[in-house]
C-alpha cells in the first residue's frame, strides 16, 4: 500500500513538473516572439499614416503604409516618408526626383522633368507640374535630395521655400506597400 502512495505521489509530482515546463516553454516563446516582433518594427519596418492629398493617385489621405527604415541610399523614384523634425508638424510623404550630384531642369510650360539630360517617364502624376517661391537647383547638392508630390498641383515639396531640399538623414523610410484599408492592399512603386 505504501508503494502505491509512493507511485501516485511520484506520477502527480511528474504531472506538477511537466505543466510548469509546459508554461514555461509556452511564456518563453512568447516573450521570445513578442521581443523580435518589436525589434523588427522598430528597426526594420514601420506603419505610418498618410495624411494629405500630395501622393495621388499613388497613395490617398488616411491610407496605411508599410516602410522599411533600413539605412540605404534613396534612389530616384522612391517613395520616402520625411521625418517631420522642427520644419514641419508631420511626417511628408514624396517621391524622390533627383539625388546629390545629379542635373535637375523643370520645364513647367511642357510639364517635363529632366535629370541628367533624360525627360522622366512620370505616368503616376497627377496634375501640372507650376512653380513654387522656390529655386530649383540646376546640381543637387551632396546630401539633398529634390522631392516632389505626384499630385503636383497640391504639392508642396522642393519646389517651395517651406520645403526646399531635403537632407538624406530627415528621410526615415522608404515605403513599401499600403496595409489599410485592407481591401486596398497594394505594393508601391
Amino acid at each position: 500500500m505504501k508503494k502505491t502512495a509512493v507511485r501516485e505521489a511520484s506520477v502527480i509530482h511528474l504531472r506538477k513538473s511537466d505543466t510548469v515546463n509546459a508554461v514555461y516553454d509556452w511564456v518563453s516563446s512568447f516573450v521570445f516572439a513578442t521581443a523580435l516582433v518589436i525589434v523588427i518594427l522598430t528597426f526594420f519596418i514601420r506603419i505610418v499614416d498618410i495624411d494629405g492629398r500630395s501622393m495621388m493617385p499613388t497613395l490617398f489621405d488616411k491610407e496605411k503604409v508599410v516602410i522599411t527604415n533600413i539605412v540605404s541610399t534613396p534612389e530616384n523614384g522612391d517613395i520616402v516618408i520625411i521625418s517631420h523634425g522642427a520644419e514641419y508638424e508631420k511626417p511628408l510623404v514624396k517621391r524622390v526626383i533627383a539625388t546629390q550630384g545629379q542635373k535637375l531642369s523643370i520645364d513647367f510650360d511642357k510639364n517635363t522633368v529632366t535629370v541628367d539630360g533624360k525627360v522622366l517617364s512620370e505616368p503616376y502624376i497627377r496634375g501640372k507640374t507650376t512653380m513654387e517661391d522656390g529655386e530649383i537647383p540646376s546640381v543637387i547638392p551632396k546630401g539633398k535630395v529634390f522631392v516632389m508630390g505626384d499630385n503636383r498641383e497640391e504639392s508642396s515639396d522642393s519646389r517651395g521655400t517651406r520645403i526646399g531640399l531635403i537632407d538624406e538623414k530627415n528621410i526615415i523610410g522608404k515605403v513599401r506597400c499600403v496595409v489599410y484599408p485592407f481591401n486596398e492592399f497594394r505594393f508601391v512603386k
